[in-house]
């Protein structure tokens, strides 16, 4: 018996060796003829009459083993012609079949057509781009967005392997480098700034609603703009793909700090859309004849809201030509409520000169509306139009209670004397108006030309910001008008008006072909930007008569009734008007040559040849007759960028490249801006940074949709600028060229793999998957006295002689997981934890003894959990911030030599509070 059985397994055995040896292989690649015959990925590849099948690869790659005989092999895509090919196999040989699919003369009423547009937007085929890219690439797509619960785009770029924001600016770190050295672009044109501290417009007041994916270039490319460090931020705007729809969401939520308040109060005068705004009245000198209170407004509408519609359908002209066409529109409203620390005027001793406590209420609105047309004139020709508008608003209620070295309140202690309250509100509008045109023609195999135009308009307002100040009065019980500065009692209105002209146009040409198309190309071109702004700010300062006004502490809410003409009299009052206005010039000539040196080296050696003119001219109160700061240059900026291709699914990438960082107009303007807590001065002699830089890639693709990368880079910045304290009592923070040199060096990790992924016989999906990111930072920079002294119109003396950058964390992470569950084809679950993390990041340069401010090390968790209902109908759960962190900045005085008994002194200290929010999304 065991005889037989040994004999039957080795029977068995040798059978089934004969049938493998036997087999034929199909193989080939399939290609998009929608998308200049791109390797197709996730189509197709059946057996005609037999359950034998594949999926393409990556790289649009398939194979098949099969018995020898006469088969028909279909190719299919959804939304695409199928295509039967017959072939005959033979045994122990490889058959190739390359394949083109199209969209050919489907009915776009009844398909969704698969173009480049829709691959672009998800993560597998996000992916194909950068491996097949010479250049490094990094983007995340709508459906990562999607399934990651991401609100706006700051969010988006902030999942990115080397990327943080900062949860109170909005600013977005890259390698360490803040807004001054990255570039953001829609379309690849350029977008304007909404605020004048900042270089580019805040990414969080763009909905995800409108982006077909981000690209976030950290390697400069020359046909991109120079004035790049950090990295190019770039969205496409979504397009139209698929069956015609009409798609409405619908969405509310609360936070948890909110949530805790018995009242929620506002400033009077913004509406809750966030579009009014409030005029200066015609006697301004007076501080009744406003039409806003001075006091706080209770808000009943303390809940979150959320509205999308968007619509979308493509119009066939003929066989080659249609226009797709895509528009949406959309509205948030969020409210905040922090409280916490907010001190200033900190001395190398420790000791807080501003020590205050706020209570701070939010109100925050986005309302955005987009239209893209893309017009496909033929195979070889194509233009989409976009226009953009959107409204962003701010509104900040805040009070400060507590004690400032400067109060001269009456009373018999020094703490009756030196405690008060502040109660400042603060309303910040944007409205932006973007319209652009692109193209893109294919004369024939060889020439090729992309090119772009927009025209953009940015009015960014802070229309009557108030601010009273209060101190004790001669019982030492009631209060009083503080009145010993402008900034005391005031109203504030500051407009910058930014308008932008930019184009670009690329011309390529493809030369050395051969069996598997054309081993090089060379492209030259132009890119340039216009920008004009104007800048304007007035404050009405009031100084009530002390003497004669008096009021209870519950009267501080009732300031109207004591600013009224009876009370206010012929106290003084004065007007502060200050201004500039400036012109950004970019005139950029670029040339680059890349080429398959063989079929595993290819390099793209290019420069940019840049005329740049920045002029400002601006009035302060101490130059009212107006002064000038101009800067021009001619640069010459190259670039290398080579690949080489180890095998099928690993890369290794190399990039050098010479870029600048010019400082901003408001860094270049000895306008003081003045916060509760800390004032800022420009600086007239500030001129731009040189960058040279770095990197060093390995890519691996072990399959479809799975990523492991490591990146080293580096970079030397010449005369970095950088926020400083000013040498003075007053601890004003200032802009400088504060070095010689700095030194950037760091590595990213990236891992996107999935964990497993079960199918069942109806093709049903169970799907566990990971992606993490991180990355090292280090910096240094030299500090010195005599460089700042030699420069500018101020001295120096720093705490150190050595630091990080500003706005350099040495660790940062980035960790998702996901599950998928699909019960039917329209019917599934998915859930993603998603946790971020970044280091202690250096915020401001101590001078005279003072340390250097630093923005504490943050951890945050949120989850995720969407799920289709119906084909149409899908229900999604948000909860952000479950950790609900203190964000803290610190003084650093105990490493200041001999002031280690010091230690940290705590700056400003806040809890944002965790976001629940709950959406309904209908598709028709």
């Amino acid at each position: 018996m065991k005889f037989n059985l040994k004999f039957l397994f080795i029977t068995l055995f040798i059978c089934t060796i004969s049938v493998a040896q036997n087999k034929g292989t199909i193989s080939g690649v399939l290609t998009d003829k929608e998308t200049n015959n791109q390797p197709l990925p996730f189509a197709n590849v059946l057996v005609k009459g037999t359950t034998t099948s594949a999926n393409t690869d990556i790289d649009g790659k398939y194979s098949l083993n099969v018995n020898p005989g006469n088969y028909i092999i279909i190719f299919s895509f959804v939304g695409y012609e199928s295509v039967e090919q017959p072939v005959t196999v033979k045994a122990n040989e490889t058959i190739k079949v390359n394949q083109i699919l199209s969209s050919g003369s489907y009915n776009l009423k009844d398909v969704v057509v698969k173009s480049s547009a829709v691959n672009k937007q998800k993560e597998s085929a996000l992916l194909l781009d950068q491996k097949n890219a010479v250049a490094f690439k990094a983007a995340i797509g709508a459906e990562e967005i999607s399934r990651k619960g991401i609100n706006d785009v700051a969010n988006a770029v902030a999942k990115v392997s080397g990327v943080s924001k900062n949860d109170d600016s909005g600013n977005v770190f890259v390698r360490g480098l803040g807004d001054r050295y990255n570039v953001t672009t829609l379309n690849g044109l350029p977008l304007p700034s909404n605020n004048p501290a900042n270089k580019n417009i805040l990414l969080d007041i763009f909905t995800t609603n409108i982006v077909d994916n981000i690209g976030i270039s950290k390697t400069f490319e020359v046909q991109n703009y120079a004035d790049f460090g950090g990295a190019n931020i770039d969205i496409s705007a979504k397009k139209f793909n698929g069956k015609p729809f009409v798609s409405f969401s619908i969405g509310t939520g609360a936070n948890t700090n909110v949530l805790g308040q018995d009242h929620f109060y506002l400033q009077d005068g913004p509406s809750y859309s966030g579009f009014k705004k409030v005029g200066i009245p015609d006697a301004p000198l007076k501080p009744y004849n406003y039409a806003t209170s001075w006091d706080r407004q209770e808000d009943k509408n303390v809940l979150n809201a959320f509205y999308t519609l968007s619509a979308g359908k493509r119009f066939t002209i003929n066989d080659e030509s249609s226009i797709g066409t895509f528009v949406t529109g959309s509205f948030s409203a969020r409210n905040r409520f922090t409280e916490g620390y907010s001190r200033g005027s900190i001395n190398a001793n420790g000791n807080i000169n501003s020590d205050l406590y706020r209570t701070a209420y939010k109100h925050n609105t986005t309302t955005t509306v987009m239209a893209t047309a893309d017009y496909k004139i033929n195979n070889k020709n194509s233009i989409m139009l976009t226009s953009l508008f959107l409204n962003s608003s701010d509104q900040d209620y805040s009070e400060y209670e507590g004690t400032n070295v400067n109060f001269d309140g009456g009373g018999d202690t020094e703490l009756q004397q030196t405690s008060g309250f502040i109660k400042r509100g603060t309303f910040e509008r944007t409205q932006l108006i973007v319209n652009q045109l692109t193209g893109k023609n294919k004369f024939n195999d060889r020439w090729n030309l992309n090119w772009g135009a927009g025209y953009s308009i940015s009015n960014s307002a802070i229309p009557d910001r108030m601010q009273n100040t209060f101190v004790h009065s001669a019982n030492g019980t009631d209060y009083t008008f503080f009145i010993n500065s402008n900034i005391n009692n005031h109203r504030f209105f500051q407009e910058l008006k930014e308008n932008e002209f930019a184009a670009n146009a690329a011309l390529s040409y493809n030369f050395s072909k051969n069996d598997d198309g054309f081993k090089g190309k060379i492209i030259f071109g132009y890119s340039g930007k216009f920008k004009k702004l104007d800048y304007t700010m007035q404050q009405f300062s009031f100084f009530p008569d002390r003497t004669t006004i008096s009021f209870p502490k519950s009267d501080i809410n009732h300031t109207d009734n004591y600013l009224d003409e009876a009370h206010f009299g012929s106290s003084s009052s004065n007007r502060i008007y200050q201004s500039y206005n400036g012109n950004l010039n970019t005139n950029g000539g670029f040339a680059n040559v890349q080429y398959a040196l063989t079929e595993k080296l290819s390099v793209i050696l290019g420069a940019r040849f840049e005329q740049l003119t920045q002029d400002v001219f601006f009035i302060t109160t101490t130059l009212i007759d107006g002064k000038n700061s101009d800067y021009s240059k001619f640069n010459v900026l190259p670039s290398l960028i080579s690949k080489y291709t180890l095998n099928d699914k690993q890369n290794l990438k190399f990039s050098a490249s010479k870029t600048y960082t010019l400082p901003q107009f408001k860094e270049k303007v000895p306008i003081v801006y003045e916060d509760v807590t800390q004032a800022y001065r420009g600086n007239p002699d500030l001129y731009p940074s040189t960058n040279y830089n770095a990197d060093l890639g390995w890519e691996y693709f072990p399959k479809a949709g799975e990523l492991i990368s490591v990146t080293a880079f580096g970079k030397i910045i010449q005369n970095p600028i950088n926020e400083m304290f000013e040498n003075s009592s007053s601890n004003d923070i200032t802009y400088a060229n504060t070095g010689d040199k700095a030194t950037v060096a760091g590595v990213e990790l990236e891992i996107r793999k999935d964990i497993f992924e079960i199918e069942n016989a109806n093709s049903l999906k169970t799907k566990l998957s990971f992606d993490v990111n991180g990355s090292y930072l280090y910096s240094d920079q030299d500090l010195s006295n005599e460089k700042v002294n030699r420069e500018n119109g101020f001295g120096a003396d720093f705490t150190f002689k050595n630091s990080k950058l500003t706005g350099a964390s040495t660790f940062l992470a980035n960790a998702n997981l996901s599950l998928l569950k699909e019960f039917t084809d329209h019917n599934d679950i998915s859930a993603t934890v998603s946790y971020s993390y970044f280091s202690d990041k250096l915020a401001v340069i101590g001078t005279s003894q003072i340390g250097n401010q630093v923005d504490k090390a943050v951890n945050k968790l949120d989850f995720i959990l969407n799920t289709s209902l119906t084909k149409s109908l899908k229900l999604g759960l948000i909860y952000n911030n479950i950790l609900n962190p203190t964000f803290e900045r610190v003084q650093e005085q105990g490493e200041v030599p001999g002031k280690s008994a010091v230690g940290d002194v705590t700056v400003t200290s806040y809890k944002a509070g965790s976001d629940l929010r709950l959406t309904l999304n209908y598709t028709f």
